[in-house]
């Protein structure tokens, strides 16, 4: 039992949904409630799939299929990430919405890349290594819908404050965003590391 909740707030902790809400603010800001809780629970059941392929096959998802190492992931999701975090140091929540775009699918545009990332994906790797499918999958499962409730109440939350202490809510956007960016970077650093160490065990 004690691992299984390590590996949920292993995945809880990299979704990050305090950290996930500022760089939705723009969808916080534009959608109803009832529409925003819709669309995340979409983008939820997609990154839960997506999860749970790689919890289930791991490895074997880049060695036979992609016939590329993991090690090679990790390199060019740190990349991704720490540009990311550039931008973020930069521009703010803009980025991100620069990032996703005006699609159509904003639940797959949420998905990916806000929910499905670099780091969630390799944590689904490594909890597909301690656990059997079945319980992997749970844990990602619970994980994926404690981030997703979580940020439904904040919207909630958001939505309750707003009109009272709108600038104050943008100062604090503004400020936590770049905080959080160096966090980003700092993890993209690492994942770059990391998968360096893995490709150089090679030789």
């Amino acid at each position: 039992m004690t691992s299984f909740l390590r590996s949920l707030t292993l995945l809880l902790l990299l979704l990050n949904p305090f950290l996930l809400i500022i760089y939705l603010i723009d969808v916080v800001e534009k959608l109803e409630r009832l529409q925003f809780a819709r669309v995340l629970v979409r983008a939820g059941l997609i990154a839960s799939a997506v999860f749970c392929v790689f919890a289930i096959l791991g490895d074997a998802v880049f060695a036979s299929f992609l016939q590329a190492q993991f090690a090679s992931f990790q390199i060019f999701g740190g990349v991704v990430f720490l540009l990311i975090g550039v931008q973020f140091v930069f521009k703010g929540p803009l980025a991100i919405e620069m990032l996703r775009g005006e699609s159509q699918n904003l639940a797959g545009a949420i998905a990916m890349p806000i929910l499905i990332g670099p780091g969630t994906i390799s944590a689904s790797v490594i909890i597909g290594k301690r656990h059997d499918a079945l319980t992997a999958c749970a844990a990602v499962l619970l994980a994926v819908l404690a981030s997703v409730l979580i940020m439904i109440g904040l919207k909630a939350f958001h939505d309750y404050v707003r009109p009272k202490s709108e600038p104050l809510i943008q100062r604090y956007i503004e400020i936590a965003g770049r905080i959080t960016a160096l966090f980003v970077g700092t993890f993209s650093i690492e994942m770059i590391m990391q998968g360096v160490r893995s490709w150089l065990q090679n030789f």
